[in-house]
């Protein structure tokens, strides 16, 4: 039996599941749809919150991601209300060590070695200084996916899981249906591809995976959290839960959709956190695993409009995706409630990989 709708989203990640929110919030009858909610890069990720410390050049991205942390204090309590899910909005800032001096960021003052002690001790000897980013912070990422699943349910989103789209079906500029593994025709007025690094199995947009291996290790129970900050290295970073847990990444691997850690992944990890934060060897390893990021060739996502006139992308996000999860929903809800385009959608156009993106739909 088939499904029709207001607006079919694909995917139920972070970015999935907020766009089908804000959506049905504006009283717009939405479906998700998902092969699985468990393989989201959502659950890989850190939930760093961090366009400063990240160092993103000013410009469009930039300004992206900063509206985007403005949101976040009023968004999560929002979600906790709904849900009663804490989901660990944390505005601990970054701490940017460096083992060797760099030139001045534009948005930080360089702290020296007494000056980072004071900030967090503890760190490796090797340290020489760093920068200070108090404004950006971290989420727990894995407890917003669940409280965003929860409040979708709660506003009445359909939320399909185990469903393959095999065909989306088009005519004359438009998406007249999605056509699943199982032989069912999906049909909606609306349709929004928020699938990260599967995208281009359904449309051709230069969405790559970029794998990622993490761990986490655990504070010995009884022992205070001396690591009070995220730790933003030049080759790993360290982000400190509440609860004791210190999760550690990542690596960047362009291996395609090759599953599974590897000896040498978090041997690399290991080394840099250690490295960084020598306390670190003595706490109990806790859990290993991996995800896959959407890497677009410029690494920004694809926003807005797409090849089909009732097709909206949202993907590509990269590195990002925790961080710009309220604004791409906002942002994505105007678009397709509204048609109101917001002026920084431009930036993150298909259209910049118009030529590739035509030559895959002749």
């Amino acid at each position: 039996m088939g499904l029709t709708t207001d607006v079919i989203v694909i995917g139920a990640g972070a970015i999935g599941l907020a766009i089908a929110l804000e959506l049905r919030w504006r009283g717009v009858n939405v479906t998700i749809v998902t092969r699985s909610f468990a393989e989201a890069a959502t659950q890989a990720a850190a939930g760093m919150l961090a366009p400063e410390a990240e160092g993103i050049a000013p410009g469009a991205m930039l300004n992206l991601c900063l509206r985007s942390r403005a949101l976040y204090p009023a968004w999560v309590d929002k979600l906790e209300h709904l849900t009663g899910i804490h989901v660990g909005y944390w505005a601990c800032g970054i701490l940017a060590p460096m083992m060797t001096q760099v030139a001045d960021r534009a948005a930080a003052s360089w702290c020296d070695r007494s000056q980072i002690d004071q900030l967090q001790p503890g760190l490796g000897t090797e340290v020489v200084g760093g920068y200070w980013y108090p404004q950006d912070a971290q989420v727990n990422n894995r407890a917003l996916a669940q409280a965003l699943w929860a409040a979708a349910q709660s506003a009445g989103v359909e939320l399909q899981e185990g469903i393959t789209i095999a065909q989306v079906q088009s005519q004359n500029g438009r998406i007249t249906g999605l056509q699943t593994a199982a032989g069912e025709l999906l049909q909606a007025d609306h349709y929004i591809l928020a699938t990260g690094a599967w995208s281009q199995a359904l449309l051709p947009i230069p969405v790559v995976p970029r794998k990622g291996q993490m761990l986490s290790v655990q504070v010995p129970a009884g022992e205070n959290l001396a690591l009070k900050t995220v730790l933003f290295g030049e080759a790993i970073y360290l982000v400190p839960r509440q609860d004791g847990r210190i999760v550690i990444g990542a690596t960047s691997e362009n291996v395609g959709f090759l599953a599974g850690n590897t000896p040498f992944g978090l041997q690399q990890l290991l080394a840099e956190a250690i490295r960084l934060y020598p306390s670190l060897q003595h706490y109990p390893l806790q859990e290993t695993w991996w995800g896959f990021r959407p890497a677009t060739p410029d690494e920004l996502p694809i926003l807005g409009s797409s090849p089909y006139a009732n097709l909206t992308l949202a993907t590509g996000h990269y590195r990002n995706g925790i961080l710009l999860t309220p604004i791409t929903a906002s942002l994505i809800a105007d678009w397709v409630v509204d048609q109101q385009a917001d002026p920084l959608l431009a930036a993150f156009s298909w259209s910049r990989f118009s030529p590739a993106v035509a030559a895959g739909t002749n």
